[in-house]
């Protein structure tokens, strides 16, 4: 057998000791961790934990392991939202397939159980959306993904929205650009997966009734062609609205998550032609600005929200100082004073269910609620105790290496009292 793992190398030392010489059919179920509700896949895939991480194992053909690992090591770093990929395990014995590894994605969640959980009631819509959004990223970056589904799809909560990532590459493909027959077979074949499996929810009473799995469906070739032409068109104006009419474009650009590269203005007596270079990855503006602040490192919305946190607390420090108050210092005082005590307030049974920067989204968003009914600021620490007591608990756990950690202690435990975890 060979191995194949990206630096660094060294969080692969206690998947070698698994059993790689046996189908991934076969391997005893405590070396596994049960992944509820993931989504369908057409291989054998199975979940383990090591070194405190979770890592998925795909059994596949080793050409097509060694594509995936390859265009997933692009993604990667060209911040393409998409899983990280480890490795591959190719040469196993008796003729079995390659094994393809990746580093679970934490904090996410497949489309099934979304539909499941508490967050049921989060729209199709809204879901189809994020997936456009994700097949656009790709097409800009010349990636025909060819198996764009759903069940292929993680989502992630960032500040109440969501984030695609692309989990399964094998079929993709990388152009130098996109043809827009490429472009138009890619969204059709996007359309009939996800009406199938809108269709499966439906069949398992997960989908709401007044949904229509059809008509959700074929919405996405539309909800493409307008993302597609709002990122990529050329506009012509006037030379005397040349100045907001970029900025009105720019600014919309970064509404709809993309971030913008190079701008090229074209002028001539008869106006003005702007051509903008929209950016394939991850947005990541206010991240860059909350990391240099607070050294914290979240999604792009995250960081929009708490940076607006950051400023509203700078505000207040100023006022009872009566004197400005450096950036960086208001946001090291308002990390140690507001948001580490906000996320320390969770205990640890609960440290699953979000992600620490979606916690403070939400109580930020409950402080709203709280106000509103008491008719003046509650406060965030207020905020922080009613939200964690009333309704963090009732969000489902998450796969998690906070939660598969506490799992293991409570297994750990249960071995050495003689009783059993509760999981």
């Amino acid at each position: 057998m060979r191995f194949l793992f990206r630096p660094p190398a060294t969080e692969a030392a206690e998947l070698l000791a698994l059993p790689w010489d046996q189908p991934l059919e076969e391997w005893d179920e405590s070396l596994l961790l049960d992944v509820p509700q993931r989504g369908i896949s057409r291989h054998v895939v199975r979940f383990t934990v090591a070194e405190g991480r979770v890592y998925a194992l795909k059994e596949i053909a080793e050409p097509l392991a060694r594509h995936e690992y390859a265009l997933l090591t692009e993604f990667e770093g060209e911040g393409l939202p998409s899983v990280s990929v480890l490795g591959i395990c190719v040469d196993r014995p008796d003729g079995l397939e390659a094994v393809l590894v990746t580093r679970y994605l934490e904090y996410s969640m497949s489309y099934r159980y979304l539909f499941s959980g508490a967050r049921a009631g989060d729209s199709a819509e809204r879901l189809l959306d994020t997936l456009v959004q994700l097949l656009v990223r790709l097409h800009l970056a010349g990636v025909y993904w060819g198996d764009c589904s759903l069940s292929n799809t993680l989502f992630r909560l960032d500040a109440g929205a969501y984030t695609a990532y692309l989990v399964d590459a094998e079929t993709a493909e990388r152009h130098p650009q996109l043809s827009r027959g490429l472009r138009t077979y890619d969204v059709e074949l996007a359309r009939e997966r996800v009406g199938a499996e809108l269709m499966d929810l439906q069949a398992g009473e997960l989908l709401p009734e007044e949904i229509d799995p059809l008509e959700v469906a074929n919405c996405l070739p539309e909800r493409y062609e307008a993302l597609w032409d709002e990122v990529t068109r050329e506009e012509v104006f006037r030379l005397d609205e040349s100045a907001i009419r970029v900025a009105e474009r720019l600014a919309r650009i970064n509404e709809l998550g993309f971030d913008v590269g190079e701008i090229e203005l074209i002028t001539s007596a008869e106006g003005a032609r702007l051509r903008v270079e929209t950016r394939v990855a991850e947005p990541g503006e206010n991240r860059r600005e909350l990391f240099r602040l607070t050294g914290l490192e979240v999604q792009e919305n995250q960081a929009r929200r708490l940076l607006n946190d950051v400023r509203s607390y700078r505000a207040y420090l100023e006022q009872r100082a009566g004197e400005p108050v450096p950036e960086t210092v208001a946001g090291h005082r308002w990390l140690a004073e507001v948001y580490q005590p906000v996320i320390g307030a969770v205990p640890e049974e609960l440290a699953g269910r979000l992600a620490p920067a979606e916690v403070f989204h939400e109580v930020l968003e409950h402080r709203w609620f709280l106000s509103e009914q008491a008719g003046f600021d509650v406060g965030t620490w207020t905020a922080a105790r009613s939200y964690v007591q009333h309704e963090l608990p009732r969000l489902p756990e998450v796969l998690t290496t906070p939660s598969v950690m506490a799992h293991r202690s409570a297994v750990g435990t249960a071995m050495v009292t003689g009783g059993s975890p509760s999981v």
